[in-house]
């Protein structure tokens, strides 16, 4: 049978799906990801350290203006509209049997499609806060920021993004919710991540259900434990599946 199809069957059979997404699934929206072959990583531009460098907390602290110049130009997207994926998985949360999005990404796109119960590990671009405070901010006041790094005009302090930082711990409150929801399953669609990042990449370990399916462009160290393997790119997927169910 083809691969898509029985996709499609299965998530029809499926009352209890959950979706583990990562940077793979905005990259149809314009977003790079981080270690593709045309991801953040491989981008032949030199910069002043590695990625991982410039987004850990002690980089943040130590160097704020560098992190800022780097964070704003490589990682904001704010034009970036959800692709096929984000809006199949919005309407198969409607339907009733799609129960949670846990992403990896900050870019909200899933949020913008539709889906409403969406486990955030990373955090999310679009929340901001003084780190004195406490005020929120917004994307576009960070963006709109004259300064090079954004500060509050009540008390000074930097607005940081609400995003994980390396060496930063994950909110245990997201992490509970989305094992909770992986461990209830009977289908986990797995999209667009390479499972290298932990802890994340280890919620799929609690999944028990009936059938684990990853979409990824990619091998991944999991490929050999997947139901099902599926390479074409993952809103070319969705929305033939969404066709096929007339969602």
């Amino acid at each position: 049978m083809d691969k898509v199809k029985m996709l499609a069957e299965w998530i029809q059979e499926s009352q209890n799906i959950v979706f583990f997404g990562g940077a793979g699934t905005s990259t149809e929206s314009g977003i790079p990801d981080f270690r593709s072959a045309a991801g953040l990583y491989q981008s032949e531009e030199k910069l002043p350290y590695s990625p991982e460098i410039m987004l850990s907390r002690s980089f943040f602290v130590k160097h704020p203006e560098v992190f800022f110049g780097f964070y704003r130009s490589k990682m904001l997207h704010p034009h970036a509209e959800p692709n096929d994926c984000h809006r199949f998985l919005a309407s198969l949360e409607q339907q009733g049997s799609l129960k949670a999005v846990v992403t990896q990404n900050i870019d909200g796109l899933h949020q913008a499609a539709g889906s409403v119960n969406v486990l955030e590990l990373h955090g999310s671009v679009h929340r901001n806060h003084c780190m004195k405070c406490g005020r929120f901010y917004s994307l576009s006041e960070v963006m709109d920021s004259k300064e090079t790094v954004p500060k509050c005009p009540i008390d000074g302090g930097i607005i940081k993004p609400d995003v994980v930082l390396y060496e930063e711990e994950l909110d245990q409150h997201i992490l509970i919710k989305s094992v909770r929801a992986i461990s209830q399953a009977d289908l986990l669609l797995i999209g667009g991540t390479s499972l290298t990042v932990h802890p994340a990449a280890g919620l799929i370990t609690y999944f028990h259900g009936k059938h684990t399916v990853l979409l990824n462009a990619d091998p991944t160290s999991y490929d050999h434990k997947a139901d099902l393997l599926i390479t074409e790119p993952i809103g070319k997927v969705m929305e033939n599946i969404g066709d096929q169910l007339g969602l």
